[in-house]
């Protein structure tokens, strides 16, 4: 907010010296010059001096513009929000009603308590999600560089996913060497992969497939996500990784969401010094993700076939 409030107090300024400026001219009739070569200075300081304001206008009202627009998607954010604590919140609350109720087999209290802490990890994730933007948007953090085993990392997170949308790991193939090592920050890359891989299932429907293709370059670590779900408008391929920016579709209203996953990802590949890309052909095409992470190779994959997580476990 500070460089618009200083631009508008030197727009105000200038445009004070001009109005005094040409009072003093008209009420004290100063005789200017009728050859246009002597009010050279007095042409030249006008027209830089409105030029000036009107760019200011212009910027204001750019700036006006952007700020609407991220007070609509902060209004969507909060509906949101709304229904992602809603939801699971009305869900635990009416499992621990049911435990309550006697007469209840074994089993049916095992899937209730289930139930409750798969909403529970929902909420969980939802707030680290929330957290992580918020802290994002406002510092820039080191990366703590380890051993990284990228397949390792990629079957924990397709696990992780895979329980949270009730599937089968095996809908995410990776072709990626196993005996790859890396040195890179394990922490920043399993929220970056957990977002990507979440959202590729999340945004296709059954039957599901993924695959994730990674190979080790020069300059680092080059991953490919490809999902064959609903796609994306070419129009929004590069809002999507705005901060509470979700593709305005009815396809994507009905699924879960509050449009701070891909911003994550977007930040901290932009704190990897990395790049990110992303690529559809439309509604119904799927979509494909570019990642390119910078890392440094700790011990050489030779290993390079497609497997699912389970078959690497």
């Amino acid at each position: 907010m500070s460089l618009p409030i200083v631009l508008a107090s030197i727009a105000v300024a200038v445009s004070i010296t001009l109005l005094v400026f040409w009072l003093l001219i008209v009420v004290r009739d100063y005789e200017l010059g009728t050859q246009v070569s002597d009010n050279t200075w007095l042409i030249v300081f006008g027209s830089v001096a409105f030029a000036f304001i009107m760019t200011v206008l212009v910027l204001f009202a750019v700036f006006l513009f952007a700020e609407r627009r991220e007070v609509q998607r902060q209004d969507r954010f909060i509906d949101s929000v709304t229904h992602e604590l809603k939801s699971p919140l009305a869900s635990i609350q009416l499992c621990l009603q049911t435990l309550a109720r006697d007469g209840l087999a074994t089993s049916q209290r095992e899937d209730l308590r289930r139930m409750a802490l798969k909403d529970v990890n929902r909420l969980r994730d939802f707030i680290d999600d929330i957290l992580a933007a918020s802290r994002l948007s406002h510092e820039r953090a080191g990366h703590d560089v380890v051993d990284v085993a990228p397949a390792m990392l990629l079957r924990d997170v397709i696990e992780r996913v895979a329980r949270r949308h009730d599937e089968d790991p095996s809908i995410v193939t990776v072709d990626i060497p196993q005996d790859l090592m890396l040195q890179t920050d394990a922490t920043a890359l399993e929220t970056v992969l957990l977002n990507l891989i979440d959202n590729a299932v999340k945004y296709s429907d059954p039957p599901r497939r993924v695959e994730v293709t990674g190979r080790m370059r020069k300059d680092g670590l080059h991953l490919t996500i490809r999902d064959h779900g609903i796609g994306i408008p070419p129009a929004h391929l590069l809002t999507i990784f705005q901060r509470f920016h979700r593709v305005p579709l009815p396809s994507v209203r009905k699924r879960r969401g509050t449009g701070l996953g891909l911003y994550v990802v977007s930040a901290l590949v932009e704190q990897f010094g990395g790049r990110l890309r992303a690529h559809s052909e439309g509604i119904g095409h799927g979509t494909t993700i570019e990642l390119q992470v910078p890392a440094t190779t700790a011990g050489k994959g030779t290993k390079s076939e497609a497997w699912t997580p389970a078959e690497a476990g």
